[in-house]
């Protein structure tokens, strides 16, 4: 049924990933499935907040946070499954919906926390991705 599984999660968060990468994993394992885990290191938006930053910060913290997502693949995915680890640069939800084409998704997995007032008013990342994305989505909750 799924050849290619989204997982997006961000590394500062377990709650994004604690419930949601056992999900993934069983999933791809039993379906046989690519797993690609993504995490996305927003931009600053606009131009003139970049220009607080030094020169070359962007491109840092994208190497860094590769190493990091290396890194937590390795701990977390059990072996047998193959799995693709994807630093993406932007809008959250939009790049979670651009990565979920470019690797031909079947099913975006994906962690959520319960909403707070602020998440009714704004719409959550996962909200977003469920509203928008033209794959199925799975969202677990967590606590």
């Amino acid at each position: 049924m799924f050849t290619s599984i989204l997982l997006p999660i961000d590394l500062s968060d377990p709650a994004t990933w604690a419930r949601a990468l056992p999900a993934a994993t069983r999933m791809a394992g039993t379906e046989g499935a690519v797993l690609h885990i993504a995490t996305v290191v927003p931009d600053f938006g606009m131009s003139v907040v970049g220009s607080y930053f030094p020169e070359g910060f962007e491109d840092k913290a994208i190497h860094d946070i590769g190493e990091r997502l290396t890194a937590f693949v390795n701990d977390h995915v059990p072996d047998g499954i193959e799995v693709h680890p994807h630093v993406l640069h932007g809008r959250v939800y939009d790049q979670i919906i651009e990565a979920a084409n470019r690797v031909k998704a079947d099913v975006i997995v994906m962690g959520s926390h319960r909403p707070e007032l602020r998440d009714y008013l704004l719409g959550p990342n996962a909200a977003r991705v469920v509203r928008h994305a033209p794959q199925s989505v799975f969202v677990v909750r967590g606590d």
